[in-house]
C-alpha cells in the first residue's frame, strides 16, 4: 500500500511516505546551510517520497521565538531553501515548507526580533507566562500578508507546495482553540468563527500561488502542554473547523496524533486523519508515533525506542482511512527506514535513539 503513487494537485509523489516536519534549530540566524540540505536529501535518498520541512518562521516580527530555528522570508534564507529544495530533488523526493507563527507561544525578548511583543487572538498564554497583546485587525492583517508571501516565495525558490502549521497551539491554532480564543468579534465564538483567521490566511495563500499549487494544513487537537485539549468534542464540531479551510483552498489535512491507531470519537475506529478526509473530501496525511515501539513523549526519555510492527498502519491504509503517512523519530534514527520498511526489511531497522535530537544528521 505504502508504495503506490500519489498526486495532490501538481504534486507527484512516488510513495505514501512522507518525513514530518521536526523543529532542529541548525539554522544559525535563521538561513538553513548546506548541513541542512544534506539532512533533508539523505532522507530523500533514503526512500521517502515527501519532505515536509521543519517550521520555518513567517515574515513577521512576532513570528519565531529563536534565532536557531530557519525563517522562510529575507533573501539569505530563501537561498538557503532554494538549495535544500534543489537537494531534495536530486535525490528524488518532493518537499513543502512548513510555514510558521508561534503567537503567544514566543518568549518575552526571545530572537529573531527580541523586541517584538508576544501576540495572540486574545493574549492569552499557553503556560503561566504573563499575558501578551491581543491582535488588532492590523495586526491580523500583517500576519494573513506574511504567510502568503511566504507562499509564494515557496513558489518561487522550486518548491511542490506548502504546509500552514496550525497545529500544537502556535498562533493559527490559538484561534481554533477556545481557551485561547476568547475573542468577540467575527474571529471568535463558535467553530466557523474561530477557524476564520486560519481560512483568510489559506485564501491569501491560495490567491499567491498557481491554482494546482498544493496547500496543506497540519492541524492537532493537543497542544504543547496541554495534551489533552480538544478543538472538537464531536465530528459535527471537527466538520465546522475544516469546512470553511476546505472552501479557502486547503488541499489536504495533516492531522497530528501521538498515537495514529488510536479512534478520534467515540463510536467509530477512525483517527483524526480518517475523520478529516470523511468530513471535508480533500486528502489527509496520518501519524503519530509511526514505527516507535512508545509514543512520541516517552521516546524523548530514556533509551531507545523499540522498533514497532506497522501492520495496523497498513491495515489503515488499505481501507483508505488516510492517503498519506507522515514519519518523524524513526527516520531520525533512521534515514533508510522509508526504503527498508518498503522493500520489506524490516530486520535492518534501527531503532530511535533520543541522542539523535542532538546531531544533524
Amino acid at each position: 500500500m505504502l508504495v503506490r503513487p500519489f498526486s495532490l494537485g501538481s504534486l507527484a509523489l512516488r510513495n505514501r511516505l512522507a518525513m514530518a516536519p521536526m523543529t532542529r534549530r541548525f539554522s544559525p540566524g535563521g538561513v538553513p546551510g548546506a548541513d541542512v540540505a544534506a539532512y533533508y536529501a539523505r532522507r530523500a535518498a533514503g526512500g521517502v517520497g515527501l519532505i515536509i520541512t521543519e517550521g520555518t518562521y513567517v515574515g513577521h516580527d512576532a513570528a519565531g521565538t529563536s534565532d536557531r530555528v530557519p525563517r522562510f522570508h529575507g533573501e539569505d534564507a530563501l537561498a538557503g531553501w532554494a538549495a535544500v529544495a534543489d537537494a531534495v530533488h536530486r535525490a528524488g523526493a518532493a518537499i513543502v515548507p512548513q510555514l510558521w507563527h508561534v503567537g503567544m507561544a514566543r518568549t518575552a525578548g526571545a530572537p529573531p526580533v527580541p523586541e517584538a511583543p508576544r501576540i495572540g487572538p486574545s493574549g492569552v498564554p499557553l503556560d503561566e507566562s504573563a499575558p501578551g497583546r491581543t491582535m488588532t485587525s492590523a495586526d491580523i492583517d500583517d500576519v494573513v500578508a506574511a504567510f502568503a508571501a511566504g507562499a509564494a516565495a515557496a513558489e518561487a525558490r522550486g518548491f511542490d507546495g506548502i504546509e500552514l502549521h496550525g497545529a500544537h497551539g502556535y498562533l493559527i491554532d490559538q484561534f481554533l482553540w477556545d481557551r485561547t480564543n476568547r475573542r468577540g468579534d467575527a474571529y471568535g465564538g463558535d467553530h466557523a468563527s474561530r477557524s476564520r483567521f486560519a481560512a483568510e490566511i489559506a485564501a491569501a495563500c491560495r490567491a499567491a500561488v498557481s491554482p494546482e499549487f498544493p496547500i496543506v494544513f497540519r492541524m492537532s487537537q493537543w497542544k504543547l502542554g496541554a495534551y489533552e485539549a480538544r478543538i472538537a468534542e464531536t465530528p459535527q464540531e471537527l466538520e465546522a473547523v475544516l469546512a470553511p479551510l476546505a472552501e479557502a483552498g486547503v488541499d489536504a489535512f495533516h492531522c497530528s496524533t501521538r498515537r495514529y491507531w488510536l479512534p478520534e470519537f467515540e463510536g467509530s475506529d477512525l483517527n483524526l486523519a480518517g475523520w478529516a478526509r470523511k468530513l471535508s473530501g480533500k486528502a489527509a496525511i496520518g501519524v503519530g508515533s509511526v514505527g516507535l515501539g512508545t509514543e512520541f513523549g516517552s521516546a524523548h526519555r530514556g533509551g531507545l525506542s523499540d522498533v514497532a510492527d506497522i501492520g495496523r498502519l497498513l491495515d489503515r491504509m488499505e481501507r483508505d482511512e488516510f492517503d498519506i503517512v507522515a514519519v518523524g523519530r524513526a527516520l531520525l534514527g533512521d534515514p533508510d527506514w522509508a526504503a527498508k520498511i518498503l522493500s520489506g526489511r524490516t530486520g535492518e531497522l534501527t531503532p530511535y535513539d533520543p541522542k539523535s535530537l542532538g546531531t544533524l544528521y
